[in-house]
């Protein structure tokens, strides 16, 4: 068995601007920062007890990218570790669709735009990923960490694709269709492997996060081109 603490990056000005990031090097935003502080303080405050209960977490894992590897940094001085960098929990790549936002994506892509928003697991636009390569890159790297690091306890930073594919994998979703679950900007999620599959023992905490501003909802991004239900 291998304990997971999971974390999204903090906020990036592209989030607030609901733009599709990808692998885009994207820093983060004022906020951004200012969550990556509240996540330090939440680990602060709970080594005490985690030392009590012989839980504090034996080693801190980023994606490469910019935004993951500043909340991470916070993350390590808190529990004074270094932290190593893991491609495989990249977020997805969203090809041609980088940078732009949903009005930019249907004025330059409109068919690739639209053939998007059907949510098929093997379609992929120019250039990207689709969600099952995208969902098999995931899995294999959480299921090699767990297995190299076999009964320790990790902190990993990453990405809400990358999140999204965890919830779906533990809950045994489908990969077609929309994202589901919350996962907000420096949450806490909690995941254990153990039988060769990850299982969910708490979601979306952000307790350390409570009087900040509202964070943006990828939802509206797609609500003022589809229908109400669609989420991004």
């Amino acid at each position: 068995m291998t304990e997971f603490l999971l974390i999204r990056h903090g906020e990036t000005d592209w989030n607030r601007e609901l733009r599709f990031q990808g692998q885009i090097d994207v820093p983060l935003n004022d906020i951004g920062l200012l969550q990556a502080q509240r996540l330090q303080r939440r680990f602060e405050d709970g080594l005490t007890a985690w030392q009590r209960e012989g839980r504090v977490p034996t080693r801190l894992i980023s994606s490469d990218l910019v935004r993951a590897q500043q909340t991470a940094q916070a993350v390590a001085q808190a529990l004074g570790q270094s932290c190593v960098t893991e491609t495989g929990l990249r977020e997805q790549c969203f090809g041609v669709f980088e940078g732009l936002r949903a009005s930019d994506i249907q004025a330059q892509h409109p068919d690739a735009w639209q053939r998007w928003l059907k949510f098929d697991a093997h379609y992929a636009v120019e250039g990207a990923e689709s969600t099952q390569v995208f969902y098999d890159r995931v899995i294999a790297a959480m299921a090699l960490l767990a297995q190299q690091h076999a009964g320790e306890r990790l902190v990993v930073v990453t990405h809400g694709g990358v999140l999204d594919m965890i919830w779906r994998h533990a809950q045994t979703l489908s990969l077609n269709g929309p994202r589901v679950c919350d996962i907000p900007n420096a949450g806490l999620n909690q995941v254990v492997w153990r039988d060769a599959t990850l299982h969910i023992l708490d979601w979306a905490d952000t307790a350390h996060l409570a009087d900040m501003p509202p964070q943006p909802l990828y939802r509206q991004t797609v609500a003022k081109a589809t229908p109400a239900d669609a989420k991004l």
